[in-house]
């Protein structure tokens, strides 16, 4: 059974920094894309970077290019998402993402996730 379990959310003041960890169990690790998603109510979840679980390579939304940044420790199946610099329009649930057996580094659409975590909030005050 897929699991994935994220920590690390919290609130912060605008410029700020937050690293989330994402913990996987229950897939081939290596053979994957994981991704981190971010949502507020009433507005439809958005890919924010995702990662190749084979070759480490990544991509950026456009939102976020330049002040987050998503790595990988493989030999503990867990992916990080550092945020730097934050804004108050970051504020969001932040999901992390998977689909396995998916050899790419773009997973930022919801429609090709196969699983989910809960969710860790961050929000970020002005």
């Amino acid at each position: 059974q897929v699991q994935l379990m994220e920590s690390g959310g919290g609130s912060v003041q605008a410029g700020g920094s937050l690293r989330l960890s994402c913990s996987s169990s229950g897939f081939t690790y290596s053979n994957g894309c994981m991704a981190w998603f971010r949502q507020t109510p009433g507005k439809e979840r958005e890919g924010v970077a995702s990662i190749s679980t084979d070759t480490s390579g990544t991509f950026y939304a456009a939102s976020v290019k330049g002040r987050f940044t998503i790595s990988q420790d493989k030999a503990n199946r867990t992916v990080y998402l550092q945020l730097n610099n934050l804004k108050p329009e970051d504020t969001a649930m932040y999901y992390c993402a998977a689909r396995v057996n998916y050899f790419t580094t773009y997973c930022l659409s919801p429609t090709v996730i196969s699983h989910w975590g809960q969710g860790t909030q961050v929000t970020v005050s002005a």
